[in-house]
């Protein structure tokens, strides 16, 4: 009689600590579950940089790995066998020991407004002169001061309930707050967004990757790779891979305002077209392109973010990004 093989190990997950995170973790476990039910997931959570200072805005940071460094830690000392990022807070460039093993099926990668509770305001368009809107993101900031000019800005930071409750606190300045859809969507909040914020609505463009989860493996880790393999999406893969590739071409991290939006053309499906901005911090001056192509391997995905991003540089985004990058705050 065959002796049984051991049982395998459990299979760690690491994601940060918020609720959204959670969330998003379990839904990557519960689909592995199914694809491997005799095996067990255990899903670790832990607190960031970006975590534990809720206070700096973003861009103060100076740092690409904000959401990532100490999970990355884990994972490659081998304490962790698989990471549930959002795929728009992990830099484009991976540590050499790590890789991106899957993009599983995006969901919505818009933004969204969420309006003050009990605010008779629906839209950025109905907000009255000197409303404030709360996001920590210089990318939207930046996008919204160019096309509303009559709105005021200020720093939020925290988890989705945390923000939440700032802007719904009657004492607080905020008369609403812009965060991504898929975020509020994915833990039970589709109900408080007012407006989504996609260019053929509020007019902005969102974040590279935004809406799409990253899993991030050990480098070679081939067993945890082919498991991966059965949760990727190719065409949320394929527009996700240009995008990073556009920003990493652009080198811009997720504190420098780059705007992007991706869809598939025609009836096949196998034409990319991308929409990209980058924007000062003031909204003062931006540069916009777009171009489409036949886009069908990871190699083509990249090229194509590559053409995007050159003509952006070409039309002066460099200099933008200079000045960006020149006037942000010294490191302490």
């Amino acid at each position: 009689m065959a002796t049984p093989a051991p049982p395998q190990p459990p299979l760690r997950i690491g994601t940060r600590r918020s609720n959204l995170a959670m969330v998003q973790a379990e839904q990557i476990r519960n689909s592995l579950q199914k694809i491997a039910p005799d095996r067990s997931f255990e899903i670790e959570a832990l607190r960031t940089l970006g975590d534990k200072d809720q206070t700096k805005a973003l861009y103060n940071f100076d740092a690409k790995s904000l959401w990532t460094a100490e999970l990355e830690d884990m994972l490659v000392s081998g304490q962790l066998d698989l990471i549930v990022h959002c795929l728009k807070d992990m830099p484009t460039t991976l540590p050499d020991s790590c890789e991106l093993g899957a993009i599983p099926m995006r969901d919505d990668p818009r933004d969204a407004l969420v309006v003050k509770a009990g605010l008779p305001y629906t839209s950025l368009q109905t907000l009255p002169e000197g409303a404030v809107v709360g996001t920590s993101s210089v990318r939207r900031s930046a996008q919204l001061r160019r096309l509303y000019p009559h709105l005021r800005f200020a720093n939020l930071r925290g988890n989705v309930e945390t923000r939440l409750a700032k802007v719904d606190s009657a004492e607080g300045e905020y008369a609403c707050m812009v965060m991504s859809a898929a975020g509020l969507q994915r833990i039970g909040l589709t109900h408080r967004i007012s407006q989504y914020l996609g260019s053929k609505d509020g007019g902005i463009l969102h974040a590279v990757g935004q809406g799409a989860l990253g899993l991030e493996i050990r480098k070679g880790d081939v067993k945890t790779r082919e498991l991966l393999n059965q949760l990727v999406d190719r065409p949320s893969t394929l527009a996700c891979l240009a995008e990073r590739s556009l920003m990493r071409t652009l080198e811009g991290g997720c504190s420098v305002p780059i705007g992007v939006e991706t869809e598939w053309l025609g009836d096949s499906k196998d034409r990319l077209r991308m929409r990209a901005i980058v924007v000062s911090l003031d909204g003062s001056r931006s540069v916009e392109d777009v171009i489409d192509a036949k886009v069908q391997t990871d190699n083509e995905a990249a090229e194509f973010g590559q053409a995007l991003a050159a003509k952006l540089l070409e039309a002066g985004a460099d200099a933008i990004l200079k000045d960006i990058n020149a006037n942000r705050p010294a490191k302490n």
